[in-house]
C-alpha cells in the first residue's frame, strides 16, 4: 500500500502565473471530489492538499478533517493569497502544515505569478502563522530561467525566518497546460543551484545535507540527465485529480503517456482500485517511462526507500564541506537498484517513435517511448 498521496482539490486559482496555465482550465465546483470521496483513502503517513489553489475549496476544512484522520500528517500548498481563510484553518488545526508558493523577491514574484501584492501577502501569512504557533510552516520556489538567483536570497530569508524552504524546477504537466516548461540558460540557473548545495551542506541540520542531495537532482534534471535513482510513482505515492482519478504523479503527459489508474468513485474500497489490473498496468508504464522527473513527491519515497545511496553522498560531500572543498557537480551518481534502463532516460533507444492517435509523429526533439 501507498505511503503518501497528492490531492489536487481544484483546477481553480486566482493566480495567472507564467509556467501555468491552469487558471485557463479551471475546475467544475459541482463535480469536484468530495471529503466523502477521500473517506475511502487507506492510511497513509503523509497528505499533500495542493491545487489550483485549495482555498477555492469552500468544503476545504471538511477535506483536512478527513486528511488528519487518514495521515498524522496533512500540508497543504498555497499561493498564500487567502489571508483570512488559511489563517481559520490554521486555528482549527494547529498541527496543519503550510507550504507558500513564492518565486522571487517581491517584484519577480508578483510577475512570475500574475498578482501584484502576493509576495506581501504570502510573507505576512507566515509571519502571522508564526505568531499563532503553527511549526509546519515554509515557503518554496519553482526555478526557472527567470528566477534563480532571487532562490538565493529566498534561502537566506528562510533562514533568517527560521521556516522551512523547498525548491523544484519548473516542468510540463498535463494539467499545467505548458509545453515550453524548459530551462535554458542552464549555466546560470546550474551555478545558482551550486551555491545553494554548498550552503546546505555547510549548516548543522542533516535535513539540509539531504536537500542538497535532492538539489543535485534538479541540477541532474535540468541537464536532462537519467534519474539518480528510479521513479516508483503509483507504488510508493500517488495522484488524486479534482473528479476522483487516480495518477501514479503529477509529471504526466499527453504527448509522452497519460492513464489513469482508476476514479476512487467507482470503487467501494480504495485496495481494489489500487490491486486492480489497471493499476498494474500503469505502474509498468511507470517502470519504463522516459521522462526524467526529479519532484519531491517522486523523489522522496525512493531516497528513503534506497536511503544507503542517499546517506554515501551526504557523507562524503560533509566531509567536504568541512575542509573548506566545493560539491563536485559534474560528479552525478546513477544508482542502479535494478530499474529498468529505459525509466528516466531521455537518450534511450525506443523501438517506435510515439505518434498521435491519427499517427501523426511530434517534433522529432521530443523522447520516443515504446507503444
Amino acid at each position: 500500500m501507498p505511503t503518501d498521496v497528492s490531492i489536487i482539490t481544484t483546477y481553480r486559482c486566482q493566480m495567472r502565473c507564467k509556467m501555468c496555465n491552469i487558471w485557463k482550465y479551471p475546475s467544475d465546483e459541482t463535480k469536484e471530489i468530495t471529503a466523502r470521496d477521500l473517506e475511502k483513502l487507506p492510511k497513509l503517513k503523509f497528505i499533500n492538499i495542493t491545487g489550483g489553489e485549495p482555498f477555492q475549496r469552500r468544503d476545504l476544512e471538511e477535506l483536512v478533517e478527513v486528511a488528519f484522520a487518514k495521515a498524522p500528517r496533512v500540508v497543504i500548498s498555497t499561493s498564500g493569497w487567502h489571508y483570512d481563510k488559511i489563517i481559520k484553518l490554521a486555528t482549527k488545526f494547529p498541527n496543519i502544515g503550510i507550504r507558500v508558493s513564492i518565486e522571487g523577491l517581491a517584484e519577480r514574484n508578483d510577475d512570475l505569478r500574475g498578482k501584484r501584492g502576493g509576495f506581501d501577502r504570502g510573507m505576512r501569512l507566515l509571519l502571522k502563522l508564526k505568531e499563532l504557533g503553527v511549526k509546519d510552516i515554509g515557503f518554496g520556489i519553482t526555478v526557472s530561467n527567470q528566477n534563480s538567483d532571487d532562490m538565493l536570497w529566498l534561502y537566506k530569508l528562510a533562514k533568517e525566518m527560521e521556516m522551512e524552504f523547498a525548491t523544484a524546477s519548473f516542468h510540463n504537466s498535463y494539467y499545467f497546460h505548458k509545453e515550453d516548461n524548459v530551462v535554458t540558460n542552464k549555466d546560470e540557473v546550474t551555478q545558482n543551484f551550486e551555491v545553494l548545495i554548498n550552503n546546505l551542506l555547510k549548516e548543522n541540520n542533516p535535513k539540509s545535507w539531504f536537500r542538497g542531495f535532492f538539489n543535485l537532482g534538479l541540477i541532474n534534471y535540468i541537464h536532462g540527465g537519467k534519474r539518480m535513482l528510479p521513479c516508483e510513482a503509483g507504488t510508493a505515492n500517488f495522484f488524486i485529480e479534482p473528479y476522483g482519478d487516480v495518477y501514479p504523479c503529477n509529471g504526466l503527459e499527453d504527448k509522452v503517456w497519460k492513464e489513469s489508474m482508476g476514479n476512487i468513485r467507482d470503487f467501494d474500497k480504495f485496495e481494489d482500485l489500487w490491486y486492480g489490473e489497471q493499476a498494474q498496468n500503469v505502474r509498468e508504464k511507470v517502470r519504463k517511462c522516459p521522462k526524467n522527473c526529479w519532484m519531491v513527491g517522486t523523489a522522496a519515497p525512493v531516497m528513503k526507500k534506497y536511503i544507503k545511496h542517499p546517506v554515501k553522498w551526504v557523507f562524503k560531500n560533509k566531509m567536504k564541506s568541512l575542509m573548506g572543498k566545493s560539491v563536485c557537480i559534474n560528479d552525478i551518481p546513477y544508482y542502479n537498484v535494478g530499474q529498468d534502463p529505459r525509466q528516466g532516460d531521455l537518450n534511450y533507444p525506443r523501438m517506435k517513435p510515439f505518434t498521435d492517435k491519427n499517427g501523426v509523429k511530434p517534433d522529432p526533439a521530443l523522447p520516443l517511448i515504446e507503444e
